[in-house]
Parts: C-alpha cells; structure tokens; sequence
C-alpha cells in the first residue's frame, strides 16, 4: 500500500513537471511569437556607438547571405539566401519570430528542394538566431529552441531516409555549447543587475529610516524645548493674579484660562512624546536632564580632544542668547560633524568655528587629511542626512564636501529672528 502510494505520488510529481514545461514552451514561444519588441539602443553611450548592436546584426546578416549566394550561385541560391538573412535581420524586431522563420526555413530548404537543411550559411544564420534570440528573451528560451532544432533535424532524417545527412548531430553538439555559454552569460548579468538593483533600494530604505531616526530624536529634544516654556507659561499664569491686589475677575478668568490651555498643551506633549519613545526607551539615559545648549561646546570639545583628536575652537561675533531649539540644533550638528572626523578622518586636525553674525548663526566644521586609513563604517554619510534634517527644519542651508587638500568641510547657518524675538 505505501508502495503504490510513494508510486502514485512520483508520477502525480512528474506529470506536473511535465505539465509545467509545456505551459512555460507555450508561454515563450507560441502566445504572441511575432510580438514587436525592437532592439534598444544602448544607453548611455555616445551617439553612433547605441546602435552598435544594430549594425552588428544587419553586418552579419550581408555577410551571411553573400556566403550563400557563393556556395550556390544561381537562382535558387538567391532564395536561400533570403532564407537564411531574413532571421538574422527580423531579430532587430520580432525575436521569437525570427527563429520561427529560421526553423520554417529548414523544411524549404529540407523538405521542398531537397537540399540538406543545414548548409554552411543556413548553419550559421541558425545557430547566429538562436544567440540572439535566447540574448533578448531569457535563459530557458535556449533550452526549447535547442530542443526543438534537435526535434526537427531528426524528422527531417526520418522524413528523408536513412541515407540523407541531416548534419543533425554536429548542430545539436554545437549549438548546446554555444547556448549553454550565452544563457549562463546572460544569467550571470541579470543576477549582478538584480542585485545591485536591490543594493541601491536597501541603501535608499536605510536613507530613508535614518532620516526618521533623526527626526524622531529632533521630536523628542523639541519636547523638552517646548515643555519648559509651556511650564513657565503655566506657573506664570497661575501666580500672576496674586501679584495684582484685587485683580479683576475678568483679568484671573484669563489667567486661568492661560494656565489651562497650557497644562493642556503639556498633557498633549507628553502623550506624543510617549508614543515616539515607546519603541526606544532607552534612547536617552537621563530623559529629565535639560538638553545642551552652545554653552556646552567647550566640554563636547574637551571630550573629543581626550578621544585624540586635535580640535581648534573658534567664537566670533557678539555671544548673545538664541533660542533653545537653535543653541540645541547647532550643539547636535557640531556634535555630529566632530564624531564623524573621528570615524573617517583619524589622525587629522579639525576646527570648529561659531559665528554670531546678524540674522542668524554660522557653523563651520572643518578637518585635513587624515594620516592612517579609517576603519569600515556602516553608516557612512548617514549623519549628514540628520544635519540636513536639522538644518531644514530651522529653515537654514548647509554644505558638506570634500576639501581641496584631502579634508572634508561642513558649513551651515541657521537662521534666527530680531534679539527680542529671540530673548522671548
């Protein structure tokens, strides 16, 4: 019994293996064989050299048929010679019916004159068809066109005679090289584009997560930006009645209402912020610490100076108190910049330069050459993209190159308001 059914079970497996072949033999050469599907020109390439394939093909295609108006120089060769150029010149347009044609050619030249199939130009058109046919097609197209040649030069042997020279064998031998190279060729090629198809989305996807990263440790640090003015507001509003002796009711019902929205506002911020950290807990370790300012600068620099790196510090302009989330953005590029001189620059000496200027802020954060070579960093160029989050958000512009002498530069201002804008 578990004889029969392992038995069953084989041929119900190899009828579907059966079954599969013929529907993928009918899918690529019977739905639509004569389909228009021109050649490309080559992209990229100058303005003659596109159509190289082109001219290839029409080439080969004169030279093939005046071989075979020289090995039968006569009427007759004239119509062969039609028969084995036209394939060659219909693969520009209709692959899979080009080799149709070819294989329609064989039983003219096979059948109605009585020739052998395969002369030497009807050899080479053949064979020169089915490498550019399974080249524009795919892999498996190599498969059944091989075995159908095969089919048709034994029936033309046994439509014939024993006594009639098919060249069956030869062909079969000879082609089955040739297609079994090209199909792994153009395997290969097509795995190689495949993947660097998918290199450049994984690189685009980890693009686009790191700039979601950024911006989600931007919400956070704004939170608590925005949370200490919210709570000033809060208590002011609260404790500005009692300053006032017999404040008007109108007056403590706006104060109140001032209080409220603002304790409101706070409920809502933390109910956001807990929703953005909920995948992170651990993002900050101390998530009540106040967030740093430019006045923190001189020890992030005395920090990294410790890690081996020689920084220069530079403040020039009149220091004047900016907006948190402006002190705190610039704190996180300088910060940003400086750890990248140390992943991919060691060795080289980096410079730091605050510009108070009017309107706005300048940051410059620039190194030299690096003296050894850097370790491999997975994350190369991705901090960039969080500085330009930064930046953008603030409404600033920024720059990040390459220096002249070796280096690596990145410069950035970010805008503020009018001094009393930015005191308030």
């Amino acid at each position: 019994m578990d004889t029969h059914e392992t038995n069953g079970g084989g041929l119900r497996s190899e009828m579907r293996i059966a079954r599969s072949a013929l529907e993928g033999i009918r899918r690529d050469l019977f739905t639509d064989p004569f389909a228009f599907r021109p050649l490309p020109p080559l992209g990229g390439r100058g303005r003659y050299t596109r159509w190289l394939p082109h001219a290839a093909v029409v080439m080969l295609t004169n030279l093939v048929m005046l071989g075979s108006l020289a090995y039968e120089p006569s009427p007759a060769g004239v119509l062969l010679a039609l028969f084995v150029g036209a394939p060659l010149l219909m693969t520009l347009f209709r692959p899979v019916g080009a080799w149709w044609l070819s294989m329609g050619s064989l039983f003219v030249t096979g059948v109605v004159t009585g020739a052998a199939p395969w002369t030497p130009t009807g050899l080479v058109s053949h064979m020169a068809v089915m490498v550019i046919v399974t080249i524009r097609t795919r892999p498996r197209m190599a498969a059944w066109m091989w075995l159908l040649t095969a089919a048709c030069g034994v029936f033309l042997g046994i439509l014939r005679g024993s006594g009639y020279d098919t060249g069956t064998l030869e062909l079969t031998v000879m082609a089955g090289m040739v297609l079994v190279a090209v199909a792994a060729v153009r395997g290969l090629t097509e795995s190689r584009q495949q993947v660097a198809a998918q290199a450049a989305v994984t690189e685009e996807e980890r693009s686009r997560r790191t700039v979601l990263e950024e911006r989600t440790t931007i919400a956070r640090e704004l939170h608590d930006v925005v949370a200490h003015h919210m709570s000033v507001v809060a208590i002011q509003a609260e404790a500005a009645p009692y300053r006032v002796q017999d404040t008007p009711p109108e007056l403590a019902a706006a104060f109140q209402t001032i209080r409220e929205n603002a304790v409101a506002a706070l409920t809502e911020l933390r109910r956001v912020l807990g929703v953005v950290r909920s995948e992170n807990p651990d993002a900050f370790a101390d998530p009540e610490a106040p967030q740093p300012t430019l006045a923190a600068l001189p020890a992030l620099i005395e920090n990294v100076r410790s890690a081996g790196l020689a920084v220069e510090h530079v403040t020039t302009g009149a220091v004047r108190p900016l907006p948190q989330g402006v002190e705190l953005s610039a704190y996180r590029i300088v910060q940003e910049a400086l750890s990248n001189v140390l992943r991919h620059a060691p060795g080289a000496h980096a410079r730091v330069e605050v510009s108070y200027v009017l309107g706005g802020l300048g940051l410059r954060v620039v190194n030299g050459r690096p003296d050894r070579l850097a370790k491999p960093s997975p994350g190369a160029g991705h901090g960039v993209l969080g500085m330009r989050e930064r930046v953008g958000m603030l409404g600033g512009g920024m720059t990040a190159q390459a220096t002249d002498d070796g280096g690596y530069e990145v410069a950035a201002f970010l805008p503020v308001g009018a001094p009393g804008e930015a005191a308030a």
